[in-house]
């Protein structure tokens, strides 16, 4: 009953509220970033897949600038990373615009992270169960080491919350996610010039 109706109403009342309480902090944060990506604008939208398999568009705030070398190609990730959206990444700020994306209908407070579009053809049949239930702001893999772990151990946790959802696990999610952003545990903002964990390709 809670995963088919009750985690519907209970996302969309959260996000609500939280949207509202926040508010303040969401304008600063809009100014901020304005002038620290040089133009390159405040959000980030993506393509993304949601529950079953349906495109949306992901918003985020955007924590990178728009710079290029001399030849036109845009600088790496880690050249791009400005010092504030470092921080805002660090302590998953840049995260908090999918509240739109819940009040929408596309997300979930909790739910399995939704990943690039290009990864879908990639999935075994089991990893492609994720996807049975709306893509989350935080889930049980971001519980069990975020950006730390394999994309194996990743897709394996993400089914595991598929098989497991209820309202106790996602309360317990929400307080283990609250945790480990406050303490910033399992962040992985630089991987060598990447500024974003390392691509899927079907064998991680």
């Amino acid at each position: 009953m809670y995963k088919h109706f009750f985690k519907r109403l209970f996302d969309f009342c959260i996000a609500l509220v939280a949207l509202i309480c926040i508010s303040p902090i969401l304008m600063i944060i809009i100014i901020w970033l304005h002038f620290a990506n040089k133009g390159a604008g405040v959000f980030f939208f993506q393509e993304r897949p949601g529950k079953d398999g349906k495109i949306f568009k992901v918003i985020k705030f955007k924590t990178m600038t728009d710079e290029r070398d001399v030849n036109g190609n845009l600088l790496s990730d880690a050249d791009r990373l400005t010092r504030i959206g470092s921080f805002v990444r660090s302590m998953s700020i840049d995260e908090l615009p999918q509240l739109i994306n819940v009040l929408k209908g596309d997300m979930a407070l909790i739910g399995p992270r939704p990943l690039l579009v290009q990864y879908l053809p990639l999935y075994s049949k089991e990893q492609m169960r994720r996807h049975e239930v709306r893509p989350g702001i935080s889930g049980w893999a971001q519980c069990h080491g975020r950006n730390a772990i394999s994309w194996t151990e990743k897709f394996k946790l993400d089914v595991w919350y598929v098989d497991h959802c209820s309202l106790l696990t996602d309360l317990r999610v929400i307080f283990i996610t609250i945790k480990k952003v406050l303490c910033r545990e399992d962040i992985n903002t630089t991987t060598g010039r990447s500024a974003t964990m390392d691509y899927f390709n079907g064998h991680n």
